[in-house]
C-alpha cells in the first residue's frame, strides 16, 4: 500500500458519522479508497457529507456563517449579464429551457429568472443536496410553477445549461509522481484508516497518467478529472440541441500540468478561510480542485459537442455587457460588481467554456478575447 503519512485527527464531533461511515468505507474497501471516493463521501453523503447537511455555505462576508462567496452572491449583475448570453442562446437554439447545475443558495437562478422573463418557460435546477434544495426553494418562491427540481438528467433534453462552480466540486484522483520526469514513478494518492480514527494518505503505484508529463526533478502531485470529463459526455450524449455555460476556475492543459504547479490544485474552504487539508474536519468544509479546461473541452468535443468559446469570466462578462450594467449602479455597488472583472479577484482566474449540439454559432460572451486556441 505504500508509506502512510501526515496523519490528521479525526473530525469535529458533528462530523463524527461521517467520518465513521468513511473508515467502514476504507475497511470494506481492504484498507484504502481513492481520492475520489473520500472526496465523494466528505461532500455528498446524504444528510453528513459538506453539500448534503445544514452548515451555511454560501455568503459574501465572513463572519457571516458561511464558507465561501460565488460570483452570484458577489453582485446580482453577475447573472444579468448571463441572462444576456443564455438569452442569444435560447434563441440561437430555438428553445426555451434553462438547467442550472449546482444551484447553489439560489442566487443565480432569481437572478436569470428575473432578466429572462417569459423567455424562459421552464427552470429545471438538477441537485443532489436536499438541504439547499429547501433553501433555493424559499429563494425561488416568486417563480412557483415556473421552477422544478431534478436529481438527475433526463435521457434526452433540451434547452441551455447554466454551471457555474460545479466543475471543481466533482470529484477528482489525485496523482503523485515519485521522482522526477525521467524515471520517476507514478502513484495513486488515496486514503487508508490510521490509529485513534484518524485518516492517513496512503500512495499506490499505478497505471493511471496526467494528460501530459510534467517537465522537471521535483516530486509532482496533482489531480485527473475523470467525472468532470464524464460529466460532459453525458452531455454531450443526452442534449439534444441547446448549449452549455461552465463556469469555473482553473487552466488550459499546459498552465495546469506546469512543473511550478507540482504541489496541485486541492483546497478546501472554511469561514472564508483556505486550506489544503481535506482529511480533517470532514464534512464541515468545502473540497475542491481547479479544472483543467482543456480536459473538458476534449471531453465534449470527442462526444459529439461543438466547442463554442473559451475565455475568462472578464472578457465574457464585458462581451456580455456588464460595463454599461455597472455604469446604472450606484458607487459602492458598483465597486462590488467589479471584482467579477478585475484580473487580481475573479475576472483572470475564473474561466468560461461554451459546448453546443446541433449547428456551431459564435456566442456573444467570446466575441472579443477567444482562447479557444490555448486549450
Amino acid at each position: 500500500m505504500g508509506d502512510q503519512h501526515s496523519i490528521h485527527p479525526p473530525a469535529e464531533t458533528a462530523s463524527e458519522p461521517l467520518a465513521d461511515r468513511i473508515a467502514r468505507a476504507i475497511d470494506s474497501a481492504g484498507g484504502w479508497i481513492g481520492f475520489d471516493r473520500f472526496m465523494e463521501m466528505a461532500l455528498y453523503t446524504p444528510g453528513l457529507g459538506y453539500y448534503a447537511n445544514e452548515s451555511p455555505k454560501f455568503g459574501s462576508l465572513p463572519g457571516s456563517g458561511s464558507d465561501f462567496v460565488t460570483a452570484p452572491e458577489l453582485s446580482p449583475v453577475f447573472g444579468q449579464a448571463l441572462a444576456a448570453q443564455v438569452r442569444e442562446a435560447l434563441d440561437a437554439t430555438g428553445t426555451d429551457e434553462v438547467w442550472e447545475f449546482g444551484a447553489g443558495s439560489g442566487a443565480l437562478a432569481a437572478q436569470l429568472l428575473q432578466a429572462l422573463g417569459d423567455r424562459v418557460r421552464r427552470y429545471t435546477i438538477v441537485d443532489l443536496s436536499g438541504s439547499l434544495r429547501r433553501r433555493q426553494q424559499s429563494a425561488l418562491a416568486a417563480w412557483e410553477g415556473r421552477v422544478i427540481w431534478a436529481d438527475r438528467l433526463p435521457e434526452r433534453f433540451e434547452g441551455v445549461v447554466v454551471g457555474n462552480e460545479v466543475l471543481d466540486a466533482m470529484p477528482v484522483q489525485l496523482l503523485a509522481r515519485h521522482g522526477g520526469a525521467v524515471g520517476g514513478v507514478w502513484h495513486e494518492r488515496g486514503v487508508a484508516a490510521a490509529a485513534g480514527g484518524r485518516f492517513a494518505w496512503a500512495d499506490r503505484p499505478t497505471a493511471l497518467r496526467p494528460p501530459v508529463e510534467p517537465d522537471g526533478p521535483q516530486d509532482y502531485l496533482t489531480e485527473i478529472h475523470a467525472q468532470g470529463e464524464g460529466f460532459l459526455r453525458m452531455l454531450a450524449q443526452r442534449l439534444a440541441r441547446g448549449a452549455a455555460f461552465l463556469i469555473d476556475y482553473g487552466f488550459p492543459e499546459g498552465e495546469y500540468y506546469h512543473p511550478q504547479r507540482h504541489m496541485g490544485t486541492l483546497v478546501c474552504h472554511q469561514a472564508h478561510q483556505v486550506d489544503s487539508d481535506p482529511l480533517a474536519d470532514v464534512g464541515a468544509k468545502d473540497i475542491t480542485a481547479h479544472v483543467n479546461f482543456t480536459a473538458m473541452a476534449l471531453a465534449a468535443q470527442d462526444a459529439g459537442l461543438n466547442v463554442l468559446g473559451y475565455t475568462t469570466q472578464a472578457h465574457f462578462l464585458i462581451n456580455c455587457g456588464l460595463l454599461s450594467i455597472l455604469e446604472q449602479l450606484p458607487q459602492a455597488e458598483r465597486a462590488q460588481a467589479a471584482k467579477l472583472m478585475m484580473e487580481h479577484e475573479m475576472g483572470e482566474l475564473f474561466k468560461v467554456l461554451a459546448v453546443g449540439a446541433g449547428e456551431p454559432w459564435e456566442p456573444m460572451g467570446f466575441t472579443q478575447g477567444d482562447r479557444t486556441h490555448r486549450l
